[in-house]
């Protein structure tokens, strides 16, 4: 997708969202959508500051709390770390442990029911799974 797309794009996003489109606001999604993977807040702030110098850290922070609830970033928990990033459809993770590596694992490698409950009446709505392990590069195999 050319530049101009990708900006039209995420400016469209911004809007349908009702998120008024700030210079900060689009300058984190677009790296989350241009980089890929999963930063860190604090990658994510570095980078932000690279091109706006003044973009404190509460702002990127307010802004990834921003876009996460308007659902146009996901957060994934990696230990005590949030990382961030711009794919919201449903998927998992794997998490390598050794060399820290978080991927996305397609959401239909698991099987399990449409809708389900756990005991003491949970309804299920959503779940994400999180795999723990050993990369192809750390097993020596890539």
């Amino acid at each position: 997708m050319a530049r101009n797309d990708v900006r039209i794009t995420l400016e469209t996003s911004l809007r349908e969202a009702e998120l008024r489109l700030t210079p900060q606001r689009f300058a984190v999604l677009e790296y989350l959508t241009r980089a890929g993977g999963h930063p860190t807040a604090d990658q994510i702030v570095a980078e932000i500051n690279r091109r706006y110098p003044r973009a404190s850290r509460a702002t990127v922070y307010n802004t990834l709390g921003a876009l996460r609830e308007a659902g146009l970033v996901r957060e994934v928990r990696d230990g005590a770390v949030m990382r961030y990033e711009s794919n919201v459809e449903p998927h998992h993770h794997f998490v390598c442990r050794a060399c820290g590596r978080l991927e996305d694992v397609p959401g239909g490698a698991f099987k399990v029911p449409a809708r389900f409950e756990l005991e003491g009446g949970h309804e299920v709505e959503t779940f994400e799974v999180v795999l723990r392990g050993l990369c192809g590069a750390c097993r020596g195999g890539g």
